[in-house]
């Protein structure tokens, strides 16, 4: 009786671990799954939602809708290259706008009552999301997107030298390209229709959102797609 007493133990003790390690496996893969983080409820300037989905594939990753309160960066993503990425697509369009008369490589316009002045040219922004909201009864975000889409430039032109003669070819614009062309077109077309005019800088902004998310060629920046795609139809 003894013997069968100490062999039963036995069996008990090494048949122990066993019964026991699915659980300890099972707590441990627990523990490594994180859970899913909740973005919080935040609207842009505490009025307007920024969940707007992108139906453009190639732009959705260059498109930061992320919420945000404010968009201000205060300079944290210009260490990095290519970090502009993450930067709220309202800001990258504010800092277009400090140098709206830049056209090309030359200074065309003054820009000077905005240089530095980037509370002043962000207050005019959120005034032109509001004309934007009461004229078409809209999320302005979502506006604004539609307009990035469609004034977004998809080809254009590029120049190289061949011996003593300069070719033209068509390229395709990366999509990184394509967010920074737009946005400039948006800054540029909406101040120069308010440059030494009685028109404000919001109202520009708003008229040139409003008419590139309608694909109307009133906007500048629809008209300058045209123009650079016509081209480079005519170079392949």
């Amino acid at each position: 009786m003894e013997e069968k007493t100490a062999e039963e133990t036995k069996e008990k003790v090494e048949a122990a671990p066993m019964t026991e390690t699915p659980q300890i496996t099972q707590s441990a893969e627990s523990k490594t799954k994180k859970p899913k983080m909740k973005l919080p409820d935040m609207k842009l300037f505490g009025k307007w939602d920024s969940f707007v989905e992108v139906n453009d594939p190639g732009l959705r990753s260059y498109i930061n809708l992320k919420p945000r309160l404010v968009p201000k960066s205060s300079g944290a993503l210009q260490k990095h290259r290519f970090y502009k990425s993450k930067m709220h697509i309202v800001e990258r369009l504010a800092l277009h706008l400090l140098v709206s008369g830049h056209a090309g490589r030359k200074h065309r316009l003054s820009s000077g009552r905005f240089g530095g002045g980037y509370t002043t040219v962000l207050k005019s922004v959120e005034k032109a999301l509001e004309i934007i909201e009461k004229k078409e009864n809209k999320n302005p975000i979502e506006v604004m997107v539609r307009a990035i889409e469609n004034a977004a430039i998809r080809e254009e032109i590029m120049t190289y030298q061949m011996g003593s003669v300069v070719a033209r070819d068509s390229v395709i614009s990366a999509p990184q390209r394509r967010v920074d062309k737009v946005l400039r077109n948006f800054a540029q077309g909406s101040y120069r229709k308010s440059f030494g005019k009685n028109t404000t800088l919001a109202d520009a902004i708003a008229t040139e959102l409003i008419a590139a998310s309608k694909n109307s060629t009133d906007s500048f920046a629809v008209k300058e797609k045209d123009r650079v795609e016509r081209e480079a139809l005519g170079a392949r």
